[in-house]
């Protein structure tokens, strides 16, 4: 099975991917229902979770529900256990980048948000829109959702600066990237132009950079107040396992 997932993520482009999901998914939930595991994002358990990895494949992470993977359920407990988001009674002004299929009809729904999304290829977005050149005014969003972007961005500095020109004043973005926690320093080197080697040092053959510790800085630096939140840290040990987290993984909450 693991073969199989890497074979489809690494041939099939990820619109047409978006849409294929949407039909197998179903199929996939109902043939591997059980108790032992559980999608915190529709409530719904397994007897396991699908792997995934565009190079070294994780086992048990790929929610057959939702289509989520850990970050995606480790952010939607910490919206719905620490903010206002899904409560709020004034209507946020919400800006996702590249949706994820798990949040976007969901959000969408929600009458307390004016949920816009944007990208360049998604299938998913209302605006299509460099992130380093983006056609919103200043001091727009309440909220904005830009995870796993960046690490595509060669220009990262100049996509975090239109982050921060577009969200308002008091407002939160949430900036989840692939990280190494044991790097002190980001890494990324352009001479590697092979997609298998891309693959096996960045992770994925299109990520520009793997991020380290610095990241947080250099959102500090660009004028964002960052908390470094290990949301790991507040669930016990059976929730982690049964929901299918990553143990230490940090959320990037940052306000202007």
């Amino acid at each position: 099975m693991k073969k199989i997932f890497k074979f489809i993520l690494n041939t099939i482009p990820r619109p047409l991917l978006i849409r294929l999901s949407i039909v197998v998914r179903p199929i996939i939930a109902f043939v591997l229902k059980g108790n032992k595991y559980t999608d915190p994002i529709d409530g719904k358990s397994f007897s396991m979770f699908l792997p995934y990895g565009y190079g070294t494949q994780r086992n048990n992470v790929l929610s057959p529900s939702t289509l989520s993977l850990e970050r995606h359920r480790l952010l939607w407990l910490y919206l719905q256990n620490e903010t206002n988001f899904f409560t709020s009674e004034k209507k946020l002004e919400v800006l996702h980048f590249a949706p994820e299929q798990e949040f976007y009809k969901r959000f969408k729904k929600q009458k307390n948000l004016y949920y816009t999304t944007t990208d360049l290829l998604s299938p998913l977005a209302d605006v299509k829109a460099d992130i380093c050149n983006l056609p919103f005014k200043d001091n727009t969003y309440d909220i904005i959702f830009c995870n796993h972007v960046l690490e595509h961005i060669p220009d990262d500095t100049k996509a975090m600066q239109e982050l921060y020109r577009v969200l308002k004043p008091g407002g939160m973005g949430i900036f989840q990237i692939p990280q190494d926690l044991s790097r002190a320093t980001t890494f990324s080197d352009d001479s590697i132009t092979d997609p298998k080697e891309r693959a096996k040092i960045f992770g994925q053959y299109d990520h520009v950079r793997v991020y380290g510790r610095d990241y947080f800085d250099k959102l500090r630096s660009i004028g964002f107040h960052v908390k470094e939140v290990d949301y790991t840290q507040t669930l016990s040990n059976d929730l982690v396992e049964k929901y299918c987290l990553a143990k230490g993984e940090i959320i990037p909450v940052c306000f202007k």
